[in-house]
């Protein structure tokens, strides 16, 4: 990805810094701040920290006019640009650039410890961003170079897929729903082991249609009993007719 180094952002701002002079550095310890007349800063304004590019530009500016103090260019952090004491999270010693080539270290301290947290985020989150930026563009390189695989199919060229393991539909579909008895339910609100009456149609069949007289009559020379409307005779006066009227009545008698 191509970078616009023209786009300046905003990281970080923060209304009230001092400036120190500070001492040459004793030792290889690092600086510290209990060495420098922190009662009495060089110069006190306005902080801004803005991006452009990989590059990062610590701007030290007049509160009330905006004009530029002195700014300290930061190409990477942690590093020898900005460096903090051994002794306070609230101080640090930066390096400046006129733009001649020209450089000084001068000590940074923020009134507020929470103004110095956010100075050290700022820095840190930027160059996170830049290592990120600089992963991913190795790894778009990488791939470019790499030979690419090619898996389209050649002139000619088929593939055969078997695929196993699936059963047939019978053509039968849903079986037939077996036919029930053609047994009627009851009707509403009869009792439970009421005896259903026949239908209307079969209360109209003649008795004389279902008298079994002529079936019991096997050649017998007596004239053909007359259809009586008691289809099943008169059991109650059974004991007190003759044998001769048994005969003729075509019926037996159970005693």
């Amino acid at each position: 990805m191509a970078e616009d180094n023209s786009y300046e952002s905003m990281l970080c701002v923060k209304p009230e810094v001092h400036v120190y002079r500070i001492p040459p550095r004793a030792s290889n310890r690092g600086y510290r701040a209990a060495d420098w007349k922190l009662d009495e800063p060089a110069w006190s304004g306005r902080l801004k920290i803005t991006a452009k590019g990989k590059m990062a530009f610590i701007k030290l500016e007049d509160r009330n006019t905006g004009e530029l103090f002195a700014q300290a260019p930061v190409e990477q952090y942690p590093g020898c640009v900005v460096e903090a004491v051994t002794d306070s999270s609230r101080y640090f010693v930066i390096r400046i650039e006129d733009g001649n080539g020209r450089h000084a270290f001068i000590g940074l301290g923020f009134a507020d410890r929470g103004d110095s947290f956010d100075f050290n985020v700022a820095l840190q989150d930027h160059f996170k961003w830049v290592k990120q930026e600089g992963e991913l563009a190795k790894m778009e390189a990488t791939q470019s170079e790499a030979p690419k695989l090619d898996l389209s199919f050649k002139e000619g060229q088929t593939i055969k897929i078997s695929i196993g393991n699936i059963k047939k539909k019978e053509a039968g579909g849903a079986k037939a729903r077996p036919m029930g008895g053609g047994l009627l339910p009851p009707p509403p609100g009869a009792k439970a082991g009421a005896v259903i009456p026949p239908p209307v149609g079969q209360q109209t069949v003649s008795a004389a249609q279902t008298n079994p007289a002529p079936l019991l009559d096997f050649g017998s020379t007596a004239p053909a009993a007359q259809p009586s409307s008691d289809m099943w005779g008169d059991f109650t006066s059974a004991g007190s007719n003759s044998s001769k009227d048994e005969a003729k009545s075509g019926w037996v008698q159970f005693s």
